[in-house]
């Protein structure tokens, strides 16, 4: 992702401003930019507050309405529970790993598809078909920023099932502790 996010302006009209190119967008247009990498930042231009959380539930819930499912319902259960119980502070957290541990394990699996397979005739194809897999299958979370964090984060030997065991376990034990905090 870019290091300096899309500053988008909310006017008092509710009309919503890129800065970058100086013309107004829409929910849409923002989704899209999320979607292609892009860090946003919505603020209201009159008292300077971060808009960001709301306009983004907001496309979340847009996306909810017209059909598309983004969230199972047990999950939209249990964040409205956790807004009521002492949880509230694991499930951020808990969402976060998660999406990290999802976006890894795509840059793997995108890394382990450039083997010697890719001499065989229609790898291309079979590959780009698995990358429109992983991006319907994340919703468009997919790691847009390279791949040199994957590449750091790659055990030596290769095994990455192992890996992504080690990663939950290790979540699995924070979650743990933080649970009898």
């Amino acid at each position: 992702m870019s290091g300096t996010p899309l500053l988008i302006k909310r006017y008092a009209s509710r009309r919503l401003y890129n800065t970058e190119t100086s013309d107004y967008v829409t929910l849409d247009d923002i989704a899209t930019f999320i979607r292609e990498g892009r860090d946003v930042q919505i603020v209201d231009l009159k008292s300077g507050d971060d808009l960001t959380r709301q306009y983004l539930l907001q496309i979340v819930a847009d996306h909810e309405s017209k059909g598309e499912n983004v969230l199972p319902l047990e999950v939209l259960t249990d964040l409205v529970r956790s807004y009521t119980t002492q949880a509230q502070s694991v499930v951020p957290q808990f969402l976060a790993m998660s999406f990290d541990m999802l976006r890894d394990g795509q840059s793997k699996m995108m890394e382990s598809m450039t083997s010697p397979m890719a001499g065989m005739p229609g790898f291309e194809a079979m590959k780009a078909q698995q990358e429109a897999f992983m991006k319907a299958m994340t919703g468009g979370f997919a790691d847009k920023g390279g791949s040199d964090d994957a590449e750091e984060k790659a055990t030596g030997d290769g095994d990455d099932l192992d890996a992504i065991r080690a990663q939950l376990a290790a979540m699995q034990e924070q979650l743990a502790k933080m649970g009898k905090k």
